[in-house]
């Protein structure tokens, strides 16, 4: 074998990050690889050497194959590693077949497991457990109505291809079968390539346990116990620990004994992790295999002490284990908490614009992987994940609160995430003992409410609305020496407008008077802070402090737990907005490119039918027509690129 001396990492943002560090620690070379997109972004610059390989969709630079190997012999690097699993089994033989390690498993194992319907039928011949389903070659709706009605409701579709949640639906009933099909088929088909389906019995209040596997390629194979992702939003994970609340270490060790048993049955080697579904009884049933690093990985890494990539490396160059399951030992308890760009008031609504201040927390046991800087364009053409903030303790109380508190300490403004969700989700009693199954969030967070500026935001805003209108006039000083008062503001954080007057009272120090009440509040920077973006407050004697950064026409605010986006606006001004028939102008939710269109002008339409399909960073979402009318005019076509708000129909 060659020696190895530079790895080039096929993914981006974060985990290309994650993975350099572990490279540059063991002494080799890093190359990153970029779409034009990504061309500032931080894995670009840590990288040692970096290559564009195409433009922002991913098909076209991230999973071009070809691309990618000839970017690493233009490089100069022995080995690629595909991070989160971008390159497929086929960019895994281009790899071998032009002399460049893969950090990863073999082609063969790849295949094996990239298609759930082949990977159940060869678990089942390995004897590992797996739920009622149908997995065959029969792809018509009529077929997979007949197998669904002989599983019995409710039955969960799944895209045979791909993962990360993309074209997954539950259906409870048979009358939603038809659209569920029609719709995880055209998401499956768009991320993967592969319209294909399985169906299998739903299995309610279960737990999402993954087991880790290690194995090398002298025959010697381990797991790393177990991590617990029931905390999950449309079946993409949100919150993940290690080890799980429910597993004991009876359980631990047949769960074990299975996941190497499937690692087995297809020669596996390397990093790769073995997905199940665990019932209250200790039934626990195969859902599939992950051939690659997974996200949550952290959280394996802070229990055992393990670094995970450096084994793959390891592995990946011939090296033997070193490590027996004796040698593996849990130290107390992780908890790794997704940081997405998504507004969870829309339903979970991607977000992409650019990032004005980030701030990543610090502290005992807090650990943060990201690929993020300030003033960095988040893309609407890839996944929506921002920062995996991880915290461990010595027991789960104490990583939850430390995870608790990281989380209320990072600040990442300028666009919608889910960041008070995670905090919520942290606080919520079923979490904190430890009771969470895969329905805790559609149980009790299944409508999440806009933020709204309460006393407190309404005056730091107001006070800092004030401040920054006087000195982008030049009025600061001659306003606090005057006392001049009663500056009015209306401002909207995106429910209902509040109006407020801001007076004087000393250089620094204001009374905003909303709702009737007056509070005194004074607004002071860090004095020597390298965050100029961070500020202290008073606010009738209460102190605090939070981040506030402008751009644009919007104030992007957070205060402790919580972030806002504020405008000034006008009555006038809003009257005008809501004076349009929002029932009659379909406009695009979110950035994205048009993937379908369902209707044509002059159609009659019925409400709730699907008119267009709008995809964005992985995920494709549904516009429906909001009530019974006649298509005036379609102003978009399939492939186009829209904006947030862009008018898509018209409905006479």
């Amino acid at each position: 074998m060659p020696e190895l001396r530079t790895i080039l990492i096929a993914n981006r943002g974060e985990i290309a990050c994650r993975i350099m560090r572990t490279a540059k620690a063991m002494g080799y070379r890093t190359a990153a690889v970029y779409s034009e997109a990504d061309a500032d972004a931080l894995h670009v610059r840590y990288a040692d050497a970096a290559a564009c390989i195409g433009p922002a969709d991913a098909r076209a630079s991230y999973l071009n194959a070809s691309a990618i190997v000839a970017a690493a012999r233009y490089l100069g690097a022995d080995a690629i590693h595909p991070g989160y699993g971008f390159l497929s089994e086929n960019s895994a033989r281009a790899c071998n077949e032009v002399g460049l390690l893969f950090i990863g498993p073999s082609p063969e194992a790849i295949a094996a497991m990239g298609n759930k319907a082949a990977a159940k039928r060869l678990m089942r011949n390995a004897g590992v457990p797996c739920l009622p389903g149908y997995q065959g070659g029969e792809q018509t709706d009529a077929a997979l109505a007949r197998e669904a009605e002989r599983l019995g409701f409710p039955v969960m579709v799944k895209a045979a291809a791909g993962g990360g949640g993309r074209g997954m639906r539950l259906v409870t009933t048979r009358q939603e079968l038809a659209a569920a099909l029609a719709a995880a088929r055209a998401e499956a088909a768009s991320a993967s390539g592969s319209g294909e389906l399985i169906l299998e019995r739903a299995m309610a209040d279960a737990r999402h346990v993954e087991i880790q596997v290690l194995a090398d390629t002298h025959g010697a194979s381990i797991h790393l116990g177990e991590r617990d992702c029931s905390v999950q939003r449309r079946h993409q994970k949100v919150l993940e620990e290690a080890p799980s609340p429910a597993v004991d270490a009876d359980l631990r060790a047949r769960m074990g004994a299975t996941a190497l048993a499937a690692a087995r049955a297809i020669g596996y080697t390397n990093a790769g992790t073995v997905e199940l579904l665990v019932g209250d009884d200790g039934t626990f049933y195969f859902l599939e295999m992950n051939t690659r690093l997974q996200v949550e990985h952290p959280v394996t890494e802070m229990l055992t002490g393990i670094d995970l990539v450096e084994q793959q490396i390891r592995i990946a160059a011939g090296e033997r284990l070193g490590l027996s399951q004796e040698d593996v030992r849990f130290a107390g308890h992780a908890i790794e908490a997704r940081l997405y760009a998504e507004a969870p008031h829309t339903n979970f609504l991607p977000q992409s614009g650019k990032l004005a201040a980030w701030r990543q927390p610090t502290g005992a046991g807090i650990r943060v992987d990201h690929g993020l800087a300030p003033s960095q364009l988040v893309s609407p053409s890839y996944d929506p994940l921002l920062a995996k903030i991880i915290a461990h303790g010595a027991t789960r109380e104490e990583a939850r609160r430390r995870l608790r508190h990281a989380l209320a300490r990072t600040v990442a403004l300028g666009i919608a995430t889910n960041r008070a969700l995670l905090i919520d989700c942290l606080d919520h009693p079923e979490f904190a003992c430890g009771k969470t199954t895969t329905r805790f969030m559609s149980r009790h967070f299944a409508a999440v409410a806009a933020p709204t500026l309460d006393d407190t935001a309404l005056s730091v805003a107001a006070a800092l609305w004030f401040e920054a209108s006087a000195r982008a006039y030049g009025h600061h000083s001659a306003r606090a020496a005057s006392r001049a008062v009663d500056w009015p503001l209306i401002l909207d954080a995106g429910a209902e407008p509040t109006p407020c007057t801001v007076s004087v009272l000393a250089p620094g120090c204001y009374g905003v008077t909303a709702k009737e009440t007056t509070q005194r509040i004074q607004i002071e920077g860090f004095a020597g802070s390298e965050d100029p973006a961070q500020f202290r407050f008073r606010i009738d004697g209460s102190q605090g402090w939070g981040h506030a950064v402008f751009a644009g026409d919007t104030l992007y605010l957070a205060l402790g737990a919580r972030d806002f986006a504020v405008r000034e606006t006008l009555y006038a001004q809003r009257a005008s907005a809501s004076s349009r028939s929002v029932d009659s102008e379909l406009r695009s939710p979110i950035n994205g490119k048009v993937v379908f269109v369902l209707a044509s002008e002059g159609q009659p339409v019925d409400k709730g039918q699907r008119l267009v399909t709008v995809e964005a960073m992985k995920m494709q979402h549904e516009i429906t027509a909001p009530r019974n009318g006649t298509i005036r005019r379609i102003v978009v076509k399939p492939g186009d690129q829209v904006a947030a708000q862009q008018l898509l129909v018209e409905l006479s």
